[in-house]
């Protein structure tokens, strides 16, 4: 599966979803290629301070609107590749809509960030003709627990008509320490409740991804 984590507006945690959706498959056994097709290279910073850490998630650079072009070459190798969009370079996110076979879309609970949605999705719209196989999904993002806004954030996003994962992730220190470091939340306990999320979440994402590919359209 070729899953791209997208999204037009920055700041909605990107590149801590690919990293956490990408170690959860890695320590499942599969093999996975993230690619950071964000110029900032935010995903290539973190594989950088990873390096002497196991188990590895290979990094590859690939900032470009090319990069729907290259992807199949690559995908021989690897059960999966994650594709780390960046914010507004419409270019490069349109090509990784052509890539994928299912886009992620990471939303904070706010007004803010479901508005900011409203470019992904257009994109997505754009690209149906050409790509009509393929999925997305939103995923609550740093999530506050027992608040009016986590709730309201979730009926908020029925005006896309796409599906919203069952499975947030919580607004964790955990989940921030562990990415500026060079590692994720499964590097400390694999029974924390952070860990527990994400490896939910990677569940969750792997099987609308095998829903998808194992369409009779795909």
């Amino acid at each position: 599966m070729i899953l791209a984590v997208l999204n037009q507006k920055g700041g909605t945690g990107k590149t801590t979803l690919a990293v956490h959706v990408g170690m959860a498959w890695v320590r499942s056994g599969a093999r996975v290629l993230l690619i950071d097709a964000d110029p900032q290279g935010t995903a290539l910073d973190w594989s950088e301070a990873r390096k002497d850490l196991l188990p590895a998630l290979p990094v590859l650079g690939l900032p470009k609107p090319t990069l729907h072009r290259e992807v199949p070459a690559l995908a021989g190798g690897y059960d999966h590749i994650i594709i780390d969009g960046p914010p507004k370079i419409e270019a490069i996110v349109k090509s990784a809509l052509m890539a994928a076979d299912l886009v992620l879309i990471p939303v904070q609970p706010s007004g803010v960030d479901v508005w900011g949605a409203r470019a992904i999705v257009a994109l997505l719209a754009d690209a149906a003709p050409l790509r009509p196989q393929l999925k997305a999904v939103f995923a609550v993002n740093r999530k506050i627990s027992k608040t009016f806004l986590s709730q309201a954030v979730l009926k908020a996003l029925e005006v896309y008509r796409l599906p919203i994962l069952a499975c947030p992730i919580t607004q964790r220190v955990a989940f921030a320490e562990s990415v500026g470091s060079g590692q994720t939340v499964f590097d400390g306990s694999l029974s924390s409740l952070a860990s527990r999320e994400a490896l939910a979440l990677a569940q969750e994402v792997l099987d609308h991804g095998q829903e998808t590919t194992d369409s009779p359209t795909a």
